[in-house]
């Protein structure tokens, strides 16, 4: 039987973490994207890999594989007032649980942790659920974080969409 590995984290630091992931579900739920771009180093990435065994998303498919720019750009369009897909709108509700921390690196207080989330989109009078793992790798800037890495690994990966995603997970 393997050992257990005891993870000695501090509760304050547990805290923190778990209330920035709060906050960014949040934000994605009051559609404030400026707030949200925010949350990400210069060069921070979301990545949702195609195949949950990806362990790069450089060269390979992928559901979204986005610096800051490709990020602005998705706010751009989506925000842009002849964006016609959107004119029905779209309301979201994240949940986030099971904060985990991974690892932290005590001196500079970067860390990574994971966590699972359920989302729920409604549009054009239609409910979609996603639910998934999120794994975070965190930056500590100003007494704060800023997400470096966010991959979102949805449960349903293999199956098909009604519309490319318009939010991010």
């Amino acid at each position: 039987m393997p050992k257990n590995k005891t993870l000695n984290f501090s509760v304050e630091v547990q805290q923190n973490v778990e209330q920035f992931l709060y906050k960014q579900a949040d934000i994605l739920d009051e559609r404030n994207w400026e707030a949200w771009l925010e949350l990400f180093t210069n060069d921070g990435k979301y990545w949702m890999p195609a195949h949950p065994e990806q362990k790069t998303g450089d060269g390979l498919p992928n559901i979204f594989y986005e610096d800051r720019y490709l990020m602005d750009m998705r706010i751009r369009r989506v925000e842009h007032p002849y964006a016609h897909s959107q004119k029905a709108g779209h309301r979201t509700s994240h949940v986030v649980s099971n904060v985990m921390i991974e690892s932290e690196d005590k001196k500079n207080g970067n860390l990574v942790c994971s966590s699972r989330f359920h989302m729920i989109e409604y549009r054009l009078e239609k409910q979609r659920y996603f639910g998934g793992k999120y794994t975070h790798s965190l930056e500590r800037i100003d007494n704060s974080y800023r997400i470096k890495l966010q991959r979102v690994d949805i449960a349903n990966v293999e199956g098909p969409f009604d519309y490319v995603m318009q939010v991010w997970l």
